[in-house]
């Protein structure tokens, strides 16, 4: 993390944690201690399960740690995070809205004047590629589209901190490359401090600053940090040919696979028992 920078977020040896319906308490993650400076992005990795989206439910606010502690912008988190964007892999789009009236709507909530809002919203549409498809309805959008109008509808609110949990998952390979040039172009721009959660080590590397790697659960732990010294700016699709993105790829995995490999196993005793 550049030390000359302000911290955007940081995660101080937070533990989380849930009450089952048996009334035993299983802890997701344990003593998480990291943080993402202002306009760095960082990428967190790790099997499935261990969680990763925890992490960002955290930053987020919408988790209380049961212990340690969250501050954002040096600032303790005491309830939602006013400054983030999040963005979920699902899509969070209204089906009964066109385009430019999803992405309009977080300005209008806020008391916008919709001419403005509308008039912004289309602005960002066209940002994201999509300015000739602002009257039609998320049905008639491809799930790359649908993706464009979600990132659009995040940023129009001009957040600090941006919050992505597996965004571009459900996507096709080929798009999620498209998507990932478009995300390192907006983000270029503003340099917003990000926080981008993914299963995929190699889109984790092409995007961010800083890789963080989660150990398997049942309390999980952060395991390793390293950082990503490719130039910048970077295009996915030819990134991945550096002979740097592969040595940094084959050292990140010889950690990731074992914690991968005991996730695969858990899950497949969990689903013995059933």
């Amino acid at each position: 993390m550049d030390k000359a920078k302000p911290t955007a977020v940081a995660l101080e040896d937070a533990t989380v944690a849930f009450r089952l319906a048996d009334a035993r308490v299983y802890t997701a993650v344990e003593k998480a201690h990291f943080a993402v400076a202002d306009g760095e992005f960082v990428a967190i990795v790790g099997p499935t399960g261990c969680g990763k989206s925890t992490l960002l439910n955290v930053a987020a606010g919408l988790l209380k740690p049961a212990a340690g502690a969250v501050r954002i912008f040096d600032l303790p988190l005491t309830s939602l995070n006013r400054d983030a964007g999040y963005l979920f892999q699902a899509d969070a789009l209204f089906p009964w809205k066109t385009a430019i009236d999803n992405v309009a709507i977080g300005l209008e909530i806020k008391g916008t004047p919709r001419e403005e809002a509308l008039k912004r919203a289309q602005a960002w549409l066209t940002s994201v590629g999509l300015g000739a498809f602002a009257n039609r309805y998320p049905h008639m959008l491809s799930g790359g589209q649908r993706k464009r109008v979600g990132l659009a509808q995040v940023l129009i609110r001009d957040p600090k901190i941006l919050l992505m949990d597996e965004p571009f998952g459900p996507l096709d390979a080929q798009t999620r490359q498209v998507m990932g040039n478009l995300l390192l172009e907006l983000w270029t721009a503003d340099r917003k401090a990000v926080l981008f959660v993914t299963h995929d080590l190699e889109e984790a590397i092409a995007l961010a600053d800083r890789v963080v790697i989660m150990s398997a659960g049942p309390g999980s732990r952060i395991i390793g940090d390293w950082r990503v010294g490719l130039p910048r700016p970077r295009d996915i699709f030819e990134v991945r040919l550096d002979k740097q993105f592969h040595a940094l790829h084959r050292e990140i995995w010889g950690v990731l696979k074992e914690e991968v490999m005991k996730g695969y196993a858990q899950s497949s005793q969990a689903r013995g028992a059933d």
